[in-house]
């Protein structure tokens, strides 16, 4: 009797070992997605901080382009009312919200630096050419922190859905996969080059 006791003991506390082990794993996980989610935000606000300063040096110099530079604008208005918490990262349709308005601000700059080709002498300014330089820099930094995240919630997703970890999490945490990015419709098809 006292050795069955002894070895219902010992299970007992694999298991409880076990539980711990996979909650604070799935802790860690979650923790590492937020932060990169925090990256990724970082860098969009980075991006954001960078419009008004890009469009008010453009502005000076193509003055009749105010359909472009009203889009420019319109577009980081609706890309910074925009907030998606870490609680919402496992809301897919307000992921795809906030991914669409940052690909609107995306679009938008495009077309701004197109405009910005008519102007030799804008693209000479110092003060344009550091944005202009920042804003890739900040770019890069976007791709860079995206893909982070997407690395991370893979890790998560993967970790969240396999057994026993799934279990665990059903059982002991509200965790739910997160949502990841999408490509952009517009990225989706392949540019027309014609010489």
């Amino acid at each position: 009797m006292k050795k069955n006791l002894i070895i219902l003991a010992v299970i007992v506390a694999l298991l409880s070992w076990g539980v711990v082990s996979c909650m604070n794993g799935l802790v860690r996980m979650d923790e590492n997605v937020t932060a990169k989610w925090s990256q990724v935000l970082n860098q969009y606000q980075r991006r954001s901080d960078l419009i008004p300063n890009l469009v008010s040096t453009v502005k000076g110099y193509a003055a009749h382009e105010q359909e472009t530079l009203e889009g420019v604008v319109e577009a980081r208005a609706k890309a910074t009312s925009m907030t998606l918490s870490t609680r919402d990262l496992s809301n897919v349709a307000a992921m795809q919200q906030f991914q669409e308005a940052q690909n609107s601000l995306t679009s938008a700059l495009s077309r701004l630096m197109v405009v910005v080709e008519k102007y030799p002498e804008l693209q000479a300014n110092e003060n344009f050419m550091a944005l202009q330089s920042q804003l890739e820099g900040t770019e890069n930094r976007i791709a860079v922190a995206r893909r982070d995240y997407i690395e991370a919630i893979q890790i998560f997703n993967s970790k969240i859905r396999t057994i026993p970890t799934s279990w665990v999490a059903r059982i002991f945490t509200d965790l739910e996969p997160k949502a990841s990015f999408d490509i952009a419709e517009e990225a989706k098809t392949t540019p027309k080059v014609e010489f």
